[in-house]
């Protein structure tokens, strides 16, 4: 499930669930327990027209809620950057965890120096600085 496409089904995890972006994490468990008690296929095995579109539904509303409801995942996912078919890494979510924090600050600095936003870089770097990845974020960062 991508951002334009609920496992193909043309909605974002947000839709899928019918909340806002903003929702809080009681939001989002009270929307997932209400879709998943109506679409649970179980309560569909009756009648065969309705049973598998009824599987598929409770499919993404499960694959939503686990990633909305973790705030790791819900972060990388807001970026654009959640991909559910690649094998979840825990060190790769939590340095991009990370990253996104420390792009926000340095959004909130926005007509700051140019000097405060290449220190920022450059202290970021010297924190990650083995990774090819950390260097050219920094480059685009500076």
């Amino acid at each position: 499930m991508d951002r334009g496409g609920a496992s193909g089904a043309g909605s974002c995890y947000y839709a899928v669930l019918g909340i806002r972006r903003d929702a809080s994490s009681s939001d989002i468990k009270s929307a997932y327990r209400k879709l998943a008690m109506k679409w649970h296929p179980d309560k569909w095995a009756g009648n065969p027209q309705v049973a598998g579109e009824a599987k598929r539904r409770f499919q993404q509303i499960q694959e939503a809620y686990s990633v909305l409801s973790d705030q790791s995942k819900r972060s990388i996912y807001d970026a654009g950057l959640y991909d559910p078919l690649e094998e979840e890494d825990e060190d790769f979510c939590d340095f991009m965890q990370e990253m996104i924090s420390m792009m926000n600050n340095i959004k909130d600095e926005v007509g700051a120096p140019l000097r405060s936003r290449s220190a920022c870089a450059l202290s970021f770097l010297s924190e990650c600085g083995n990774c090819q990845l950390g260097r050219d974020l920094c480059y685009v960062m500076i």
